[in-house]
């Protein structure tokens, strides 16, 4: 049952769409009030899908060329900015949205094309790293050039540099709050680099 303030807002607004003084696409009534569409909040996640897509629009005909999907250009990467270019596979589908048997079937296509091959712990049985090789290395080193152009085209040239360090710091906040595990093995653990 409808509580006389929820009848009084759900009146309120089939009032107004009927009216035309408010369209009603503007706005919705749910048990805990009105909210706009136009919130900023919505706004702030449809922008960021939005401009994930574009730009993976715009650098997939690189990735493409070099024969990698995004995932595995990420994959490269991620282990080429790491010490020694390896990480532990579970922190490789730690720092990615990737599952575990995800993560291994990536490094199983790339290992295929020897962009990557998997090394055991000496200390540890149970873990494996993957390690960039110097075929993955070499390939990044052609298709980095190509990718930071379309970089600097097409997202970071647009912002000033005061706009940019803004928006690294906010995206930071953010990846650590949401994926605190984004930076797993990033820095070289001396007591395991058997």
């Amino acid at each position: 049952m409808l509580s006389s303030t929820e009848l009084a807002m759900r009146m309120f607004a089939l009032t107004d769409f009927y009216t035309g003084n408010i369209p009603i696409v503007n706005y919705f009534v749910y048990p805990g009030g009105v909210m706009t569409f136009d919130d900023p909040r919505l706004t702030a996640m449809g922008l960021v899908a939005e401009v994930h897509a574009g730009l993976m629009e715009k650098f997939s005909p690189a990735l493409a060329s070099a024969g990698l999907s995004e995932v595995e250009f990420e994959t490269l990467m991620r282990l080429a900015r790491t010490p020694r270019n390896r990480l532990r596979m579970s922190d490789l589908a730690a720092q990615t949205y990737l599952s575990t048997s995800g993560v291994t079937r990536v490094v199983d296509r790339l290992e295929r094309r020897d962009l990557v091959r998997r090394q055991g712990c000496d200390t540890d049985r149970r873990t494996s790293y993957a390690v960039l090789t110097e075929t993955g290395g070499t390939l990044l080193e052609t298709l980095l050039p190509q990718h930071i152009e379309d970089i600097e085209h097409w997202f970071t040239g647009l912002l000033t540099p005061e706009q940019l360090d803004a928006l690294l710091e906010a995206l930071r906040l953010i990846r650590d709050v949401v994926r605190p595990c984004a930076t797993a093995g990033a820095t070289e653990d001396v007591t395991s680099a058997g």
